[in-house]
């Protein structure tokens, strides 16, 4: 068991590569799941030793950077795959990641970091203007696609489609730069105390890391790949909505920042946890919009990214509690339990619409 973090990687590789031989049965795809859980761990550990080779806030970019970069390409490829038929696919994916990231997410780490510690503390200086660019290219994305009165209902024309695609690049390449350059201070630990002080790994062991942090991540998504059509198969006999699809999606590529992020909180690095979370909700937007408009446009796909009523009221509600739990700084399991309410009324509403 001690080399299980280098095994885990290897062994999910190993059978992704089995299932593009061996069609998918039970035994296969029970395989495959153990396997997804083992390289969603394994990814974790390997994000944490970057992590405290890199320091903050470079080692959460890392694993935020990886995981959107790949959940993107695995978005790409049903999109190719499924043709017209997946017209939102990656609208409800990324409203799915979005809203498990900044309920889901955030709201267990607050809550599970508040039972520990019974409170917690971070940067506001980092945190509020990532939030507010957040809700700026969600809304941009999301929400004024199903205002537009070019085309019909929430569709968009092919120039506002270039638009949202190359303002979620700028803001997001912007963030990235004030994250790690500018002001790399504002998403520092305010509690020096909460920090390691465990010497950093050596250079080699790093590297191994990274290596095996892309095999680990690789392994997610394509296992999630390959076992999507059981999923959708699963979804539609038991008559729930295609966006359930989307959101399975969403839930098992965030698998290890999730972990990551709780386990930060729990460690009193809420700093930590904020970091991973914000960051990745704003890769997903800033890195999956640009290039799905690029990918419909070259394959003259239908691309639909406007939400509807019930789910801009969710997104709505999403953003004003958030403005309200990250502008003070401090966190109690209060509001936690808030941000969990609105992602139990999510997934409830998703599949009971």
């Amino acid at each position: 068991m001690k080399h299980w973090s280098t095994i885990a990687p290897l062994l999910a590789a190993a059978l992704l590569g089995a299932a593009a031989v061996f069609p998918l049965n039970g035994a296969l795809a029970l395989l495959d799941g153990i396997a997804l859980v083992g390289a969603v761990l394994a990814a974790v550990h390997h994000a944490e030793v970057v992590a405290h080779k890199l320091g903050e806030p470079l080692g959460t970019l890392v694993l935020a950077l990886a995981v959107t970069v790949i959940e993107t390409s695995l978005i790409v490829s049903l999109m190719l795959a499924g043709g017209p038929e997946t017209a939102v696919l990656a609208r409800d994916t990324v409203y799915a990641a979005v809203m498990i990231i900044a309920n889901g997410v955030i709201g267990l780490g607050i809550l599970v970091g508040g039972l520990r510690h019974r409170e917690q503390s971070f940067r506001v200086e980092g945190a509020g203007p990532a939030f507010a660019a957040l809700v700026t290219l969600a809304s941009l994305a999301l929400v004024l696609p199903g205002f537009t009165t070019s085309v019909p209902g929430p569709g968009s024309t092919t120039i506002q489609l270039d638009f949202a695609g190359l303002e979620s690049l700028v803001l997001w390449g912007i963030f990235v730069f004030v994250q790690t350059v500018r002001h790399r201070d504002y998403f520092l630990s305010p509690d020096p105390e909460s920090d390691e002080h465990l010497p950093p790994p050596s250079a080699l062991t790093a590297w191994l890391s990274v290596g095996l942090l892309l095999v680990a991540l690789v392994g997610v998504v394509g296992l999630a790949k390959v076992l999507s059509p059981t999923i959708e198969a699963a979804v539609r006999a038991a008559g729930f909505p295609d966006s359930v699809v989307g959101i399975a999606i969403a839930m098992v590529v965030l698998l290890p920042e999730t972990v990551a992020a709780v386990r930060a909180a729990w460690a009193n690095k809420l700093q930590t946890s904020m970091n991973l979370a914000l960051g990745s909700a704003l890769a997903t937007i800033g890195l999956t919009i640009p290039a799905v408009v690029v990918v419909s446009q070259l394959f003259h796909l239908p691309l639909v990214l406007g939400l509807q009523g019930k789910e801009m009221i969710l997104l709505g509600i999403t953003f004003v509690v958030g403005g309200i739990t990250l502008g003070p700084g401090r966190t109690n399991i209060m509001q936690g339990a808030v941000h969990l309410v609105l992602f139990a009324a999510f997934l409830f509403l998703s599949f009971v619409p």
